[in-house]
């Protein structure tokens, strides 16, 4: 028995609530993490955990000994980084979350050269619009939009996020090219369902325009609300209304002739973009080059 893998796993189990939650985060099947339990359950002699077909309950020596197990972990986890940072070598786990759409076009195919200049580097990359929070996911990085309040990060700034008005030249020739953000009131716009607590919600149906003359609120209807960018995406490409869409999702399709630019007089609003990290785990080796590689891909020059 490796004791070290048994005692994650019952960590695992203790914080997952079940054998069979706790399989799903170790990638292992729930006879194997049973397998883990009895043997260190036979190992020390003493049952760790009341179990029933419905649920489960630490014992009072599970309680504490699970106290120790995260203990153990977590000064292999130190010894661990210590030598990571002897070696001043990038390798092992780099945890990153960004978000869903920027995720896509602008982090994964940077990541491939990010692999080539690190190989020993492994990472778990997870794209999400939520805000995880880094120290309770054990994530090492990530890239945020809008605005935080979390203090205890560092936050690096990067290029602004930004958007553009557009619309297929199928649209544009069938109902017309919109000149003034008035305009856009009698065309079909695609709006962007945002999320509960979104900064950006109280735009979803009316569109912030900056123009010559100052900043313009606009009501805008259409066919459809969606949420996600990838979904209005497709249905302007098809002709279907005007969006306001990230660039980092248009762009190529504006080059190529596939979407047009709409009002380009007037431009959306931007999001501030932030690389946020703990700063006492800057010094690991493979956390501060992909800070570096970011800032340098991605920074404000």
């Amino acid at each position: 028995m490796d004791l070290l893998q048994a005692m994650s796993v019952y960590v695992k189990v203790v914080e997952a609530g079940s054998m069979t939650a706790a399989a799903l985060q170790c990638e292992m099947s729930t006879t194997m993490v049973g397998n883990h339990l009895r043997a260190l359950e036979q190992r020390l002699g003493v049952q760790l955990l009341q179990r029933t077909t419905r649920r489960q309950r630490l014992t009072e020596f599970g309680s504490v000994y699970y106290q120790r197990c995260l203990d153990v972990l977590g000064l292999v986890a130190d010894s661990e980084r210590l030598a990571e940072q002897a070696l001043d070598e990038p390798r092992g786990l780099l945890r990153i979350t960004a978000p869903l759409t920027f995720g896509v076009e602008r982090l994964a195919p940077a990541l491939s050269e990010f692999s080539l200049q690190y190989p020993q580097v492994k990472m778990d990359v997870v794209l999400t619009n939520s805000r995880p929070d880094l120290l309770e996911s054990g994530l090492d990085v990530a890239f945020r939009l809008g605005h935080f309040e979390q203090s205890n990060l560092i936050a690096r700034p990067l290029i602004d996020y930004t958007l553009t008005v557009c619309a297929s030249p199928a649209y544009v020739a069938r109902r017309g090219m919109p000149i003034t953000p008035q305009d856009l009131q009698q065309h079909d716009c695609l709006s962007f369902a945002y999320p509960a607590g979104d900064d950006w919600q109280s735009v979803e149906k009316r569109w912030r325009l900056s123009g010559p003359h100052g900043e313009i609120l606009v009501d805008v209807s259409g066919p459809m609300l969606m949420n996600t960018s990838a979904g209005l995406h497709q249905a302007a490409r098809t002709g279907m209304g005007i969006v306001m869409l990230p660039d980092a999702l248009v762009e190529q399709d504006l080059r190529d002739g596939k979407l047009v630019t709409v009002i380009p007089d007037y431009q959306p609003p931007s999001r501030p973009l932030h690389l946020l990290y703990a700063p006492d785990r800057y010094r690991l080796p493979k956390l501060r080059r992909f800070v570096e590689f970011a800032m340098k891909t991605w920074g404000r020059s």
